[in-house]
């Protein structure tokens, strides 16, 4: 095993040979496809996965730009560790373009930032439902908006640090897990259009993550044993109903608990306190351990019942992305494709069905899902060929398996 060096004091970085480090050269050239001298905006965030991704693009003889955005109010979370995108970050960004040697720039998104993805995030919740921030950030402003900024600095290509491979095949591009399943990322990009993958480049796919450190700390990054970012990066304090509280207030009204069999177990203080599937903070008791099964916002009810009533039969997609070989989602739904589908980060993805129902795209599941709330997103996978990212969309609706 590589011997082990500290960096800041703060996670440990293995030591890489110089034949690694050529390797990772190599690496991003091959995932770059341009010949060298092309122009690539590289998207910093300040931690250690862009700014390598930015430095080995110069070290390959790309004409590098790095772009970094600042997304929201970062005052708060200037000192706060696991939150990307805030004071620090920046910072770091801009230190680290001047120690590689390109140029950098720090765009103002806020306003995009807010309207995008922190009011959505907030009216998502309001209405009962499950979302997922970073989906919707780098469905709009990163992978929508700051693609336009790239194509007017004259850049061939955007490369970023996210752990996802994309492969030429064809005349089309797919998109496809990273080496290192552990860290992929292919769950937060299903929204990711065909355009826009043909202009992405993600030098990272085929690394894993001490091998990222290791390049960092070769190079003389001192982002190098930089933390993983971990929070909401607009939540710096992790309590983000708090936040909620203080755009949506009205979700602070009081309801009922009840069960699903129609008995009212108890009150609460706001249906923004609860999410599909949560246990604890209930403050209900009737001698079996219950879960919340489904919000109702129009009436504030706290629907709660037995863990079974959380299995999902079915679910209904709205806004979705199609990545596959068919032309369409829809004529994938039409066909009854089998599918993969993820419905959590943290779920393997399992066997389930496309299937068009009264015009909307379904997925039916094998065997009952659990851990299933509308606003989640649902990423699809090729069974035959279970790296490859078809797709997928956020869910509307779901329908339970009957208990």
């Amino acid at each position: 095993m590589a011997a082990m060096t500290l960096v800041e004091d703060i996670c440990p970085v293995p030591d890489i040979r110089r034949t690694a480090m050529d390797a990772a050269v190599e690496s991003a050239r091959a995932a770059v496809g341009l010949p060298v001298g092309a122009r690539v905006v590289a998207a910093m965030s300040g931690g250690v996965d862009s700014t390598v991704v930015a430095a080995l693009l110069h070290k390959a003889g790309y004409d590098v730009v790095g772009v970094t955005l600042q997304l929201y109010d970062h005052g708060a979370a200037l000192k706060k560790k696991g939150a990307c995108c805030a004071g620090q970050d920046i910072h770091d960004a801009r230190l680290a373009a001047e120690m590689i040697g390109i140029p950098h720039y720090v765009l103002d998104y806020e306003s995009r930032f807010k309207d995008a993805v922190i009011d959505q995030f907030a009216d998502s919740n309001l209405k009962g439902q499950t979302p997922v921030p970073c989906i919707r950030c780098n469905q709009t402003v990163k992978f929508r908006d700051l693609l336009d900024v790239a194509r007017d600095l004259g850049a061939e290509a955007m490369a970023t640090g996210h752990y996802v491979r994309r492969a030429a095949v064809g005349n089309r591009s797919q998109m496809r897990k990273a080496i290192d399943h552990s860290r992929d990322q292919s769950y937060f990009l299903f929204a990711t259009t065909q355009d826009q993958l043909d202009y992405l480049r993600f030098p990272l796919a085929d690394l894993e993550k001490p091998q990222v450190r290791g390049v960092a700390a070769e190079l003389g990054l001192k982002i190098a044993a930089k933390p993983d970012s971990q929070d909401i990066c607009f939540v710096p304090s992790g309590d983000y109903r708090t936040l909620i509280d203080r755009l949506r207030p009205q979700g602070r009204e009081a309801g009922e608990i009840v069960h699903m069999d129609g008995r009212v177990l108890g009150t609460h203080a706001g249906i923004t306190d609860y999410t599909i599937g949560q246990r604890r903070g209930l403050n209900v008791a009737v001698g079996e351990p219950l879960f919340v099964v489904k919000l109702e916002p129009e009436t504030r009810r706290v629907i709660v019942g037995p863990r079974e009533a959380l299995l999902t039969a079915s679910l209904t997609l709205e806004e979705t992305n199609w990545l596959g070989d068919e032309a369409t989602i829809r004529e994938a739904a039409e066909a009854g494709l089998p599918v993969l589908a993820r419905v959590r980060s943290t779920r393997q993805p399992s066997p389930a069905r496309l299937t068009l129902v009264d015009g909307d795209v379904r997925i039916v599941f094998d065997e009952g899902e659990e851990g299933v709330a509308p606003g989640q997103a649902c990423a699809l996978y090729d069974p035959a060929d279970p790296d490859r990212v078809l797709g997928g969309g956020f869910i509307r609706d779901t329908t339970a398996v009957a208990v």
